[in-house]
């Protein structure tokens, strides 16, 4: 669906505000139409309320990186992981607000139409490429989560000690299944709005889990004696393993910030959620930003502190992990287990939606909705998530070079070269104090992608393990 109506059917027109008011504090939907003013973004009246926008950003920013969280913090200590994290939400809001201020000034509601009109057709197809690209990433993630997780929560239901060859411990199988059956239906609904309701399920699952990290700090010892069936020599442990860090640097600390700014990536979904608003401003949207990305901070850092203080440097990469080791048949950490999975599942939906808008953008510029486009696309992009998933054993290095790239795109470069080019140079001139920290935000993006994918590079010419948490 083309969000954006031509006057002439050939030239895209600034839209500008009435009485000299700017547009981006308008109102970007008109509710009644007398025949002088044309819709300015869509043509439909959003109708999602504050609350669930909130849920739905919240939700997309949550990913299977908050499991990656506690063991970052082992690697940077206290104090350095919480002024990462604060610096890396800091910078997300002010992407945000470069996102809505370039939207604002030409009326347009979809990352791939503000690369048209900043860059033209390369800029509108590089947007849909990468958000595609790091969409798919993620969904794929969150279906591996769903691949290694669900079967052992189906065998401790059934009270077995060791993995069977039955159909049902089949994690490609189930898979397949819980697309089916609960991802292809929600992927369906018309309106990203509707998953709000999942959204919330889906984040008081993510409470509950943060309630077990914490409950689990005051019911496990350190040092750790027994890991699972693994006898630890508690004699060759070190005096300090359970000492507290608050700031530390070893090599695996230059993978802190590539886990925190994977979990902070939603701006592919901020214009779509953006679209579907009632009574939408940008003040409106941007509030929704900063409750959302505020909200998921304070469960990012309660997550990655009581994690970290409940096993210190026996941290692993995937905390559920951790725990199993510790208690294979827990019970609070089987429903822990489970209410994970619920959150990755119903996630997923909400990722699909930008990748779908974004093809549509590509495949069907200016077309009405059309169902046949809209449910084809949905079940082409399950099926090639599904066949990835069960065909690449280990897609870390896919994710590493994917998010290496993708993200920093999402979160600093493309924002900032936006808002650069779409903001008239008469409003706001290239020396302007705007227009810099638009340019510094740029490249500081520019240098985490080099960083990114040097330190990666590293990895691979000298074979190391590498443990990189995802979105």
């Amino acid at each position: 669906m083309e969000l954006q109506k031509q006057s002439n059917g050939n030239h895209h027109h600034d839209i500008t505000g009435e009485a000299g008011v700017p547009p981006e504090e308008e109102k970007f939907l008109q509710h009644k139409s007398d025949g002088s003013k044309r819709p300015q973004f869509t043509d439909f009246e959003g109708k999602t309320s504050f609350g669930m926008s909130v849920f739905n950003l919240s939700n997309a920013i949550m990913g299977s990186g908050i499991l990656g969280l506690s063991y970052a913090m082992s690697n940077t200590g206290i104090v350095l992981f919480l002024i990462l994290l604060t610096c890396i939400a800091c910078l997300s809001c002010y992407s945000v607000h470069l996102l809505l201020r370039s939207a604002g000034v030409v009326g347009i509601r979809a990352y791939e139409q503000l690369g048209l009109r900043a860059f033209g057709h390369p800029g509108k197809i590089l947007a849909a490429v990468i958000i595609t690209l790091h969409n798919i990433g993620a969904m794929s993630s969150y279906l591996f989560i769903v691949k290694s997780e669900l079967p052992l929560v189906i065998q401790a239901f059934l009270g077995q000690t060791s993995s069977s060859d039955d159909w049902f411990m089949n994690g490609n199988y189930l898979i397949i299944i819980v697309t089916v059956c609960v991802i292809l239906p929600l992927t369906l609904m018309k309106h990203l709005g509707y998953l709000g309701y999942t959204s919330g399920f889906s984040l008081s699952c993510m409470v509950f889990f943060l309630s077990a990290v914490i409950y689990k700090r005051f019911n496990i010892a350190c040092p750790l004696e027994v890991f699972g069936n693994y006898s630890v020599d508690t004699a060759a442990i070190p005096e300090d393993t359970c000492t507290i860090k608050f700031f530390t640097i070893n090599q695996e600390t230059a993978y802190t910030i590539p886990i925190l700014a994977f979990a902070f990536v939603c701006h592919p979904e901020v214009l779509p959620i953006y679209t579907e608003l009632s009574n939408p401003t940008k003040r409106r949207m941007q509030n929704i930003g900063n409750v959302s990305i505020l909200g998921m901070f304070i469960m990012y850092f309660l997550t990655a502190i009581f994690g970290y203080l409940t096993f210190y440097e026996n941290t692993e990469a995937e905390l559920l992990h951790t725990y199993s080791k510790v208690d294979p048949l827990d019970t609070l950490i089987l429903c822990v287990r489970l209410a994970v999975l619920v959150a990755v599942t119903l996630t997923v939906p909400v990722v699909l939606f930008p990748i779908r808008r974004a093809l549509l953008q590509l495949l069907f510029p200016g077309r009405p909705f059309h169902w046949l486009s809209h449910i084809t696309i949905a079940v082409c992009l399950l099926f090639a998530v599904n066949l990835l998933v069960i065909l690449v054993p280990n897609i870390r290095d896919i994710f590493g070079i994917t998010g290496a790239t993708t993200a920093p795109s999402l979160i600093f470069i493309l924002p900032g070269l936006f808002y650069i080019r779409i903001i008239p140079t008469n409003q706001e001139p290239m020396n302007s104090r705007p227009k810099i920290q638009a340019a510094c935000f740029t490249a500081l993006g520019f240098i985490f992608m080099t960083m990114s994918l040097t330190f990666i590079g590293l990895d691979w010419t000298s074979g190391e393990k590498r443990s990189l948490g995802g979105h």
